[in-house]
């Protein structure tokens, strides 16, 4: 076994049983990485939508050849294209901030994700004037009258399949797993957690009489250091005094 040396000189021994709990020090704090791959996918599905034909309107005015015009994601709703650029700037966003600004992080892209979901749902299901609403963005003329409108459902689809991916990106951001595994990590870098939790541990273990998993010599030591005397058991003379000796 191999044996290393705390700040005090004393030897440690690395693979002895620490305080229970203590392993959270050796675990990094989650990093957002399902969240950030969800985000670049959303905005890549939005992005490649505004660039798909969404609807097909064909006019005439009784002068000249009828006339036909497509009408691309970015036109039928002008903001598909923000909204894609605003989550790709989120990925920055979320390792850029922490803990509670993080979680309104995701709750801002899910209202991004919601907003950018219902151009394609209300095309997909057909609500609204299409034929009207077509012969509006296309800049027909005056005299121009709409014969039809064809809807083109794929891109329609695919804004709302990136949109459900943005939603779930907002809701795993919602969540703080990272920073609780963090602010764990952070109480037991901290020496007095550390030796407080070392005496609890080791006051455990006494009154376990020998049942317990052995402990490490630094637990051991810190529990020292804290007042609490690793040799005392219920069956010790002067077992019932407490740290530095003082009565219970």
């Amino acid at each position: 076994m191999t044996a290393d040396e705390d700040d005090t000189g004393r030897s440690v021994d690395a693979t002895d049983t620490e305080v229970p709990g203590a392993g959270a020090t050796a675990a990094p704090a989650a990093k957002p990485i399902v969240p950030v791959a969800l985000l670049a996918l959303a905005a890549a599905g939005l992005w490649a939508s505004s660039r798909m034909t969404w609807v097909t309107v064909y006019s005439a005015d009784g002068l000249t050849e009828p006339r036909t015009d497509d009408l691309n994601g970015g036109v039928w709703f002008g903001a598909l294209t923000p909204l894609a650029l605003v989550l790709v700037a989120s990925i920055a966003a979320v390792f850029a901030v922490k803990g509670v600004l993080r979680q309104l992080l995701g709750v801002v892209i899910s209202v991004v994700a919601a907003a950018a979901a219902v151009p394609g749902f209300a095309l997909a299901v057909g609500a609204g004037r299409t034929a009207d609403r077509a012969g509006t963005l296309a800049e027909l003329p005056v005299r121009a009258v709409v014969s039809s409108a064809d809807t083109h459902l794929g891109p329609a689809i695919l804004s709302i399949a990136a949109a459900s991916l943005a939603l779930a990106a907002g809701i795993l951001l919602t969540r703080r797993t990272g920073e609780r595994t963090e602010e764990v990590s952070d109480r037991y870098d901290n020496p007095v957690f550390r030796k407080a939790d070392a005496s609890a541990a080791v006051s455990k273990q006494n009154a376990e009489t020998g049942t317990a998993a052995p402990l490490s010599d630094r637990v051991l030591w810190d529990a020292l250091d804290a007042g609490t005397d690793p040799t005392d058991t219920p069956d010790t003379p002067g077992a019932d005094r407490g740290p530095a000796g003082e009565n219970k």
